[in-house]
């Protein structure tokens, strides 16, 4: 049967699983989505994830067709029947199939899609570095938006675009207040002394459930945490670089800009506290 997907309440074939061309989620971007790591055949943090997509789809004012709980358990049987405990699982939602136009009045149901991929096992001891770019793109301060994964992220395409290009690994977009916000699929870290910090939400960036995690695992090995804004150049003077994402966790950045980064002792200690609470 291959890869099975769950759409709108039914599980059918990947190549079975089709949608309207007119899904205003394909026309607009009029939509939302959560990525969600697979441990052990079931999804990590799936309330905090199930928050965010609730929150979400209230500020959109589109109706989910599922409760969080009849959602985790066609979840759980989609991870059954593709026989992936370890894999990434994402959640499409859109305003559904509408006419032309912006105007949402006329939209019939929410279309849902559920689909798993792969997760190559990664070495927590020796964890790669990334080689990360600065993005000319930049991202609103303070935009509402920012706070939910909207299906629409063509600053996150274009500036990923850009580190392809260059060679790199992942881009850091600023924000228009010249501030650094975030990369294009995970939320920034620094180090300066024995104190981590990361920006605020203000700074127009996703509050990543890994980012929370991030927060915990301070707490627990009592590291101080703080939100504060940052000028790139002044990243560039840090201690020690991180990012937070929920395909890989905690990655170090061994370079922005072909310049060299500090490397931290706090990174490797967060990355095995992170790595613990997955097992």
């Amino acid at each position: 049967m291959g890869v099975v997907i769950f759409l709108n309440g039914k599980f059918v074939p990947e190549k079975k699983a089709v949608i309207s061309v007119f899904d205003r989620g394909f026309l607009y971007g009029d939509g939302l989505f959560e990525t969600i790591r697979v441990v052990h055949g079931r999804p990590f943090r799936w309330a905090e994830h199930m928050e965010r997509l609730k929150a979400g789809a209230k500020f959109l004012k589109i109706k989910l067709p599922f409760s969080p709980r009849r959602l985790g358990g066609f979840a759980s049987e989609l991870i059954a029947r593709n026989k992936m405990p370890d894999s990434l699982l994402r959640i499409s939602v859109s305003r559904g199939v509408g006419t032309l136009g912006y105007s949402p009045k006329d939209t019939g149901k929410p279309t849902l899609v559920m689909s798993l991929r792969t997760l190559a096992k990664r070495d927590w001891e020796t964890p790669p570095g990334w080689r990360l770019i600065t993005s000319s793109i930049r991202v609103a301060t303070n935009d509402p938006l920012a706070r939910f994964k909207t299906s629409n992220k063509l600053a996150q395409v274009l500036a990923r675009a850009q580190a392809d290009e260059a060679g790199a690994d992942e881009a850091l977009l600023a924000n228009t207040d010249g501030f650094v916000a975030e990369a294009t699929s995970g939320n920034v870290f620094w180090m300066k002394r024995d104190t981590i910090y990361t920006p605020p939400l203000m700074a127009g960036i996703l509050p990543g459930v890994t980012r929370e995690v991030v927060f915990e695992i301070a707490a627990e090995l009592n590291i101080s945490i703080r939100e504060k804004n940052i000028r790139l150049n002044d990243l560039r003077q840090a201690d020690g670089v991180f990012l937070s994402l929920t395909s890989l966790g905690i990655v170090e950045a061994q370079a922005l800009d072909n310049r060299a980064l500090k490397k931290s002792t706090i990174t490797p200690r967060v990355q095995l506290a992170y790595s613990r609470i997955l097992s």
